[in-house]
């Protein structure tokens, strides 16, 4: 067996994905008069020209069928001070907007009160990547909010940034 083909247990490959730290968003959308959304620590950047950022949604995520269809969506990119809120969009099923404060942003997707930053876009395309899914989304409105700094994920619990 090459390299290329070597058989990876999951636990291995979490832990040292690990320590790779990233932010965490929320991903929302509006079907109707309801809010959908879903916690995501898979975004990322991806072209400036034209305006595309992706993200990776679980296969198993019983939202992202919901927001998918809709096809406008908000990534609201948490401040370290929504370590609750997170959890709270992590859970499968449920009300997960009970108690959050949110507003229609100018896409009508969520835009959540107290998130750092929030990115507007409407899906472009999807590929299939194992247990997830790889979404491209053509960014269509851009925020940035005050904040004391991100919420973080590092080594499997939240964290934040220390200013020098």
């Amino acid at each position: 067996m090459t390299a290329e083909h070597a058989v990876l247990d999951p636990r291995t490959m979490r832990d040292v994905m690990g320590n790779f730290c990233t932010g965490v968003t929320v991903i929302t959308a509006l079907d109707g008069d309801k809010p959908l959304g879903f916690a995501c620590q898979s975004f990322t950047s991806v072209s400036l020209e034209p305006p595309l950022v992706s993200f990776c949604p679980a296969r198993t995520s019983t939202t992202w069928p919901k927001i998918r269809e809709i096809g406008t969506l908000a990534i609201n990119v948490l401040a370290e001070s929504q370590r609750t809120l997170c959890a709270a969009f992590a859970v499968s099923g449920g009300n997960k907007f009970h108690g959050v404060d949110w507003v229609p942003g100018d896409n009508g997707a969520p835009a959540l009160e107290g998130a750092l930053a929030r990115v507007e876009a409407t899906v472009e395309t999807e590929h299939d990547a194992g247990d997830h899914t790889i979404v491209v989304a053509r960014v269509t409105g851009l925020t940035a909010l005050p904040s004391n700094g991100p919420l973080l994920f590092y080594r499997g619990t939240y964290g934040h940034f220390d200013r020098l």
